[in-house]
């Protein structure tokens, strides 16, 4: 991801999961790759112990705005607001500067 040199956004998925996961790995694997192939997208990071954390990064807002309402996503979101989380919390970040050891 070569981001250092620009502004870029950054979208943090915060979760708890409820008791049912059925289905979840397979759809999570399946959103993973589907972002992968949108206009804007950049990267992903994530981590799962009793909160799990996604980040991943975009272009722009609208590359953001453009993935929240494709339709495979929104059967995501769905499930996961009736099925796989008992509580999310979304927010959308820009990145004015980045560097790492």
């Amino acid at each position: 991801m070569n981001t250092k040199f620009q502004p870029y956004y950054a979208v943090i998925f915060t979760s708890k999961h409820s008791n049912t996961l059925e289905g979840y790995a397979e759809m999570g694997q399946q959103m993973e790759q589907l972002a992968k192939e949108q206009p804007g997208f950049l990267g992903m990071d994530s981590s799962r112990n009793d909160i799990g954390i996604t980040v991943s990064y975009w272009e722009s807002l609208e590359s953001i705005q453009q993935w929240k309402q494709h339709s495979e996503h929104l059967v995501a979101q769905r499930k996961g607001r009736t099925h796989w989380y008992s509580w999310f919390n979304v927010k959308i970040c820009k990145v004015e500067r980045e560097y790492e050891f």
